[in-house]
């Protein structure tokens, strides 16, 4: 495994990373959970991601548990707050209130003392930022977490957080959580430019597309019934993706990792990893096979013939 730093930040953090949407306390059972914990931290995983609203608090509970008796000192713990959590009108956002409550539930059902990075998990245009960068500084300043980000912000609010920090003398957020992968580049334009002057690195999400970018689904067939395509507890945004012209495209991918002997989620995971702004590609997994397969992404350099070949493809 390689490792990063997370933006300007002196934290380290595997390259490749594991997080829990849609697999811990929802699709897989603790033992399950166990595993994949203990494959991770066995190859030099560190970084492990969850939020408070994956499957409304499962999520974290289950990776409390798979973490039970690990050293704290070897992890790096990352969970979010943001989406309604109960039908409480302050149970959701970025209020000031909110992020305070959210965090003691986090860290509750995670069964740690403290979180390594707390993220903002979307924007909240209900309340200022000034509040939420005040918030997270004061939770950073109470020893509840060591370093705060957001996710799916755009360039100017990431901009407004970072001088509103440098203003007051307050903690600046260290990372970005944003959906990157060859078939959504969006964060080039924009996102990437601002995070790299203010000092954020990005810890990516959905690298794989959902999993259409491993070939499991083909032109012009039905998505297999054990697949998340084919789950309808998990595919709610998979749908996007399914479209002919991408799977088309995505064959070509596949015969071109292939070519390169390697599988193609690790070119998939590599190409994300050529951009020297990502800290970290996040993979969520079922078995510890796959996570295995994924992890192997790290130590995968792309040539230049390579990467203009997957450009052919994809554009």
């Amino acid at each position: 495994m390689k490792y990063r730093k997370l933006g300007q930040s002196g934290l380290q953090i595997s390259s490749v990373s594991l997080g829990n949407w849609l697999t811990m306390g929802k699709a897989i059972d603790q033992t399950t959970s166990d595993d994949l914990v203990s494959t991770a931290l066995d190859c030099g995983i560190n970084f492990l991601d969850t939020a408070d609203i994956y499957n409304i608090g499962e999520g974290e509970l289950a990776l409390g548990k798979a973490i039970q008796g690990r050293r704290r000192e070897d992890l790096v713990i990352a969970s979010k707050c943001f989406f309604p959590m109960s039908e409480g009108v302050n149970d959701r956002g970025l209020s000031r209130k909110h992020i305070h409550e959210s965090v003691k539930g986090s860290l509750k059902r995670l069964g740690i003392e403290y979180l390594d990075l707390y993220q903002c998990h979307r924007p909240d245009p209900e309340t200022p930022v000034q509040e939420t960068v005040m918030a997270m500084d004061d939770l950073i300043r109470q020893g509840h977490i060591l370093y705060w980000g957001v996710s799916m912000w755009p360039a100017e609010l990431i901009e407004a957080a970072v001088q509103m920090a440098r203003t007051h003398g307050w903690h600046q957020p260290i990372s970005n959580q944003p959906r990157y992968n060859l078939l959504d580049r969006s964060i080039e334009e924009a996102v990437i430019p601002a995070s790299e002057k203010h000092g954020l690195g990005q810890v990516v999400f959905s690298p794989l597309a959902q999993g259409v970018l491993s070939g499991k689904y083909r032109p012009g067939e039905n998505a297999p019934a054990d697949t998340r395509a084919g789950d309808e507890r998990v595919n709610q945004f998979i749908g996007q993706f399914m479209t002919e012209d991408v799977l088309g495209r995505v064959a070509k991918f596949v015969e071109l990792a292939a070519a390169s002997a390697m599988k193609p989620t690790q070119l998939a995971l590599a190409w994300c990893l050529r951009q020297k702004n990502v800290s970290s590609v996040i993979v969520g997994a079922t078995s510890s096979r796959q996570l295995l397969e994924n992890a192997a992404a790290a130590d995968m350099d792309l040539d230049e013939g390579v990467m203009a070949e997957v450009e052919a493809v994809f554009g």
